[in-house]
């Protein structure tokens, strides 16, 4: 058991020195990408210049989308129902291992629903344990303890809001003629062989978070520290004194127009069948936040506090969408895709579009603008292959969240609400990296094409 302890501790002490900041990161990134393709590609210094200053258009809707699922899955998460909830479960831990344990499998049931309520769950119930750990005198390491919450966030390609098999899904996608229409979620989030790897994923990561627990005399446990203590739930409204604040306060509206979406989604649902799309996921989060608010006024009040989520990753979206537009205009992310392709039979495509994923997540962490890059070139070697296109989708999705966990972009969220800064944990994430690479490289091997 000590063994995987001793094992994190390089990487912790890597981090801490070397890993720039997040925003530091996606820029140093756009430079490696500038450099690549200039030596990799016939595209002149121009010609990338261009790519990278139009690259931006191509992601502003996806931009929308996100924020959009980042804001209502954070109001979603703070309604008085759902933080009683989170307040009465993050009590059961009884051990600093439990604390670990418990923290990534509520990470893992969260961002199976929706990868923005998964990273928004996970900081509030890992603030939520660490207290209550610090009130009961057990000693928890908080950094492992929201790196815990942050490694549940790597089964969310996997679930009900993953991009890619959603965006495979949708009619009118871009590779709908050269599939030949849509590939139904039956056939990739919810298919058997993907279950199956969920399920040893649930089983492996937490319990991989709590063998890194520190252990011994030298090691330095960090319990929560009071400026990362939650926001307070909001008070009760107070006695509304006008027609105006009345009206803002009245259930009725509230309720009015939540109850329409969940009766758009009921038709939604009649009509097209199990079908998902990344608006619906958010229409989804949107009606049920309404639902549960106390009023519009406070469903407001919930967006509002949640926009100081969305203003980093806001920020920095516009550099991966430069990036992004490099690395298609130009042909680079074709040129990487194909020396994995190169290696590939019918029954280890899969595989390699799994390594190919990770390494471009690398410059574009984006499920649905990675699956633009990267679909065309493997759907093409599919189909000449023999390979089931719906593994080629789930094996690009596994590569997304796999190495999301070295690539700091989506810690953003996480640990604005944590109070954390990214060197804190990103070691502990590193060891999550490796288990989960040899579980999902390794179920792709076996399923095989």
């Amino acid at each position: 058991m000590n063994l995987l302890n001793k094992a994190v501790r390089p990487f912790v002490v890597f981090v801490e020195r070397y890993y720039p900041d997040p925003f530091i990161f996606a820029i140093g990134l756009t430079f490696i990408v500038v450099a690549l393709a200039l030596l990799l590609t016939p595209a002149g210094p121009v010609e990338v210049l261009d790519a990278w200053g139009g690259g931006l258009k191509n992601l502003l809707a996806f931009m929308a989308q996100i924020a959009i699922t980042l804001i209502t899955a954070h109001a979603l998460a703070h309604t008085d129902l759902v933080r009683r909830l989170l307040t009465r479960l993050c009590s059961v831990p009884r051990t600093s291992y439990q604390a670990y344990l418990f923290t990534c499998l509520i990470g893992h049931g969260a961002s199976l629903f929706s990868w923005g309520l998964g990273l928004i769950v996970g900081a509030l119930v890992a603030q939520g344990v660490g207290i209550v750990a610090r009130e009961r005198g057990i000693k928890v390491h908080y950094p492992l303890l929201v790196a815990s919450a942050y490694a549940g966030w790597v089964v969310w390609h996997m679930g009900y809001s993953g991009s890619a098999p959603l965006f495979v899904a949708t009619p009118g996608h871009a590779l709908e003629e050269m599939l030949g229409g849509t590939i139904p979620v039956t056939e990739t989030i919810f298919a058997t062989w993907n279950l199956l790897t969920v399920l040893a994923m649930v089983i492996v990561i937490p319990l991989t978070c709590m063998l890194m627990h520190p252990r011994g005399r030298s090691e330095r446990i960090v319990e929560i520290p009071d400026a990362a203590a939650p926001v307070p739930a909001d008070p009760p409204d107070p006695a509304p004194r006008t027609t105006g604040q009345r009206l803002d306060r009245h259930k009725v509206f509230n309720l009015g127009i939540g109850a329409m979406l969940v009766g758009y989604l009921i038709f939604w649902f009649a009509t097209e069948g199990f079908s998902l799309t990344l608006n619906i996921v958010n229409w989804s989060f949107l009606a049920l936040g309404l639902l549960l608010a106390r009023s519009a006024e406070h469903y407001v009040r919930l967006v509002a506090n949640a926009s100081q989520t969305v203003g980093q990753v806001l920020l920095q979206y516009p550099f991966y969408a430069g990036i992004m537009g490099v690395m298609i205009t130009t042909g680079l992310a074709g040129v990487i895709a194909e020396w994995f392709e190169a290696f590939a039979t019918k029954d280890t495509l899969p595989f390699w579009a799994f390594l190919s994923g990770g390494l471009i997540n690398m410059f574009i962490p984006s499920g649905g603008g990675q699956w633009v890059v990267q679909g065309p070139i493997f759907i093409e070697a599919a189909q000449q292959l023999g390979t089931d296109p719906a593994k080629i989708v789930m094996g690009v999705a596994y590569g997304d969240q796999w190495t999301n966990m070295i690539q700091p972009f989506w810690t953003i969220p996480l640990l604005a609400i944590a109070g954390l800064h990214m060197r804190e944990i990103m070691g502990y994430c590193f060891m999550v990296f490796f288990a989960a690479g040899l579980v999902l490289g390794g179920a792709l091997l076996i399923m095989g094409g």
